[in-house]
């Protein structure tokens, strides 16, 4: 069974709405809570939307290799998830909704090839991107700058994604997750 859905997009692309939406769907998805060291913003809760760690927390974790994957994004903060909860989710047999950056999203498929799903989300516009940073409200100008001059090396990663959807209407990009799950998964039963 591939249970590990790795969701990855540029930041304000949508992929945190997807992933909740896709949860609203069917409670058979949980989501993987990553551990991060960038600040807790209003509404998000420690534990549910991230693992709030500190820096030196997170390097301690590094060190001692309980990490599948992290990155230091931005030149500012960690980012990264922890072994335990790839495994716990394999072994369960639970589907695990991962938002990675395209990086870690390629370490997940090489470690996990026959588990994972990978999927990327682009957004339809460079201008329709800024446009969702802008109006999210949580970064600074010069952060959303930084979001913008990434995209285009992310956009380099696609080709190393099983999958490609353009977020321009969320309901229409989890209907075709889904299909893509339930085609990805008749292929591992049935050998179509």
């Amino acid at each position: 069974m591939k249970n590990i859905i790795i969701i990855s997009a540029p930041s304000g692309s949508g992929k945190t709405t997807i992933c909740r939406a896709l949860q609203q769907r069917d409670e058979a998805f949980h989501f993987s809570v990553s551990c991060t060291t960038r600040e807790q913003r209003n509404g998000e809760v420690d534990g549910v939307d991230y693992t709030f760690l500190t820096n030196e927390a997170f390097k301690k974790g590094i060190e001692n290799n309980e990490f599948v994957e992290w990155e230091q994004i931005h030149g500012d903060y960690y980012y990264g998830t922890l072994k335990t909860t790839i495994e716990a989710a394999i072994k369960g047999e639970d589907y695990l909704l991962l938002e990675l950056d395209v990086k870690g999203a390629i370490v997940l498929q090489k470690l996990y090839p026959n588990k994972t799903i990978s999927i990327f989300i682009e957004p339809p516009s460079l201008g329709d991107l800024r446009t969702r940073l802008v109006n999210r409200g949580t970064d600074s100008e010069e952060r959303i700058t930084k979001r913008l001059e990434r995209l285009s090396a992310e956009l380099e990663y696609k080709s190393n994604f099983t999958h490609h959807i353009i977020n321009d209407d969320v309901g229409c990009a989890v209907n075709e997750i889904m299909n893509i799950l339930q085609h990805e998964n008749e292929e591992v039963y049935y050998g179509s």
